[in-house]
């Protein structure tokens, strides 16, 4: 955006309109600027109101972030923002005063509205999402629910998340499956590469396809509905890792053609740690088990079946209902333009130093929000503990299969000026 035409935010903050997302005068200064910014913001373009630092910073002030550290971990699990925070604590209140009553009679009748307001969002049926705790529960709920037996195949990569490795290694040892592990080299921008490593892995004897939509370890996106068009013409099941995809960029379920996906909420959707969403295709739900059993037939056609959890903390559900309301506020499209941008505002920042090597691509098809960067001739935990004890900046150090380096997640609260101390550290340290 031309610096002549750039939206003076800062400048009108002080202008309050009753009709627009908050209408109460007695909401705080933060909350009544935020207003203004996002009304001001109407008709710019999200790729150009990605680099207007004025309207972020409204967003920014929608978060508690600690003011003694450089959060840029947010792949492991972002903050919420304060109107989420405020909702969960207010519910818990709620539940305290009588839990049996309000939980599950009050509370729990919220239910089915977040349910349809989750499908809204994932491009789906109401009746294809179940709301749990995480990604690894949700698919875990499918891994252990499928009907297999000794001898079928099952295709996933060396790249995918640890408890889902584990939970296939598991079946494996109960049930006699085979497990067909493929390695990807990563970062790749190469589409038929990607597709033909899973394609090339399929037999006869496969039943399943497991795949992660975007690596937690490096931020590699995948080609997920290619494999799945794929998988499905040769009668191949598709279950999709969404942990980190889901309200990260701009997608729906249906678009992915998979049979099954899970998400984590608390990370890129801002709702409260320890909540999730499972989608199963409609007509595939009566053919898994739940993880939980149920007090009729387990194999009934009802979404519902893969909520038996018992006891469960309902001021955490019905918090996510906040959590949908902020990020539709801001947008599918404006938020995945920022996050790309972050991103490769401190690659290009970074990419001509000496011995420093990224790990992610540039491009959006192929990378958004997570980058995964590493310094020649040092180790990758060296890194992770100089940025943090040197320049307060949180990160995470990978050591995975072929992936190694340090995974840098800005989030939608991170500004400039943390990443530039970010590269500054990355520049101090490459030099030593």
């Amino acid at each position: 955006m031309p610096a002549t035409n750039r939206r003076k935010f800062l400048k009108k903050a002080g202008i309050f309109s009753a009709t627009a997302f908050f209408t109460s005068l007695t909401k705080p200064s933060w909350a009544r600027n935020l207003e203004v910014a996002l009304r001001d913001a109407e008709g710019v373009s999200a790729a150009d109101l990605a680099t207007e630092e004025d309207f972020w910073y409204y967003i920014q002030q929608s978060f508690t972030v600690s003011p003694g550290l450089i959060n840029l971990n947010n792949g492991g699990v972002s903050p919420a923002p304060k109107t989420v925070q405020e909702a969960m604590k207010r519910y818990y209140d709620y539940s305290n005063e009588a839990p049996s009553y309000y939980m599950w009679r009050i509370l729990d009748q919220g239910r089915e509205p977040l349910r349809k307001s989750l499908a809204k969002l994932a491009g789906c049926d109401a009746e294809e999402i179940a709301i749990n705790r995480n990604s690894s529960e949700g698919l875990e709920t499918v891994i252990f629910g499928l009907q297999l037996k000794a001898g079928d195949e099952v295709v996933a990569a060396k790249q995918d998340y640890p408890n889902m490795i584990n939970a296939y290694k598991q079946r494996e040892m109960r049930d006699g499956i085979k497990m067909v592990w493929i390695n990807l080299e990563l970062p790749s921008e190469d589409e038929n590469y990607m597709v033909s490593r899973y394609v090339n892995a399929f037999t006869p004897k496969t039943k399943v396809v497991h795949i992660t939509h975007i690596i937690n370890w490096n931020g590699q996106i995948l080609p997920v509905r290619k494999i799945a068009q794929e998988a499905h013409k040769r009668g191949i099941e598709v279950i999709v890792d969404g942990a980190h995809s889901f309200a990260h960029f701009d997608f729906k379920i249906p678009d992915l053609d998979a049979d099954y996906f899970a998400a984590s909420l608390h990370k890129w959707l801002f709702a409260p740690i320890g909540s999730g969403m499972l989608y199963v295709r409609k007509n595939k739900i009566k053919t898994i088990y739940p993880l939980f059993a149920t007090s009729d037939s387990p194999l009934k056609d009802d979404i519902r079946k893969f909520e038996n959890l018992g006891t469960r903390p309902m001021f955490i559900e019905q918090a996510i209902g906040k959590a949908l309301e902020f990020h539709e506020m801001i947008g599918s499209e404006r938020k995945e333009k920022r996050l790309h941008y972050l991103k490769n505002y401190w690659f290009d920042k970074v990419k001509n130093i000496p011995k420093v090597k990224l790990n992610t691509s540039f491009d959006p098809k192929w990378g958004c929000a997570i980058g995964n960067v590493s310094v020649e001739g040092k180790k990758v935990g060296d890194l992770d503990n100089f940025l943090l004890d040197k320049y307060r900046v949180h990160t995470v150090g990978i050591e995975w299969e072929n992936i190694h380096g340090v995974r840098v997640t800005p989030n939608v609260y991170t500004t400039l000026g943390n990443l530039d101390v970010l590269v500054d550290g990355i520049n101090a340290f490459a030099k030593q």
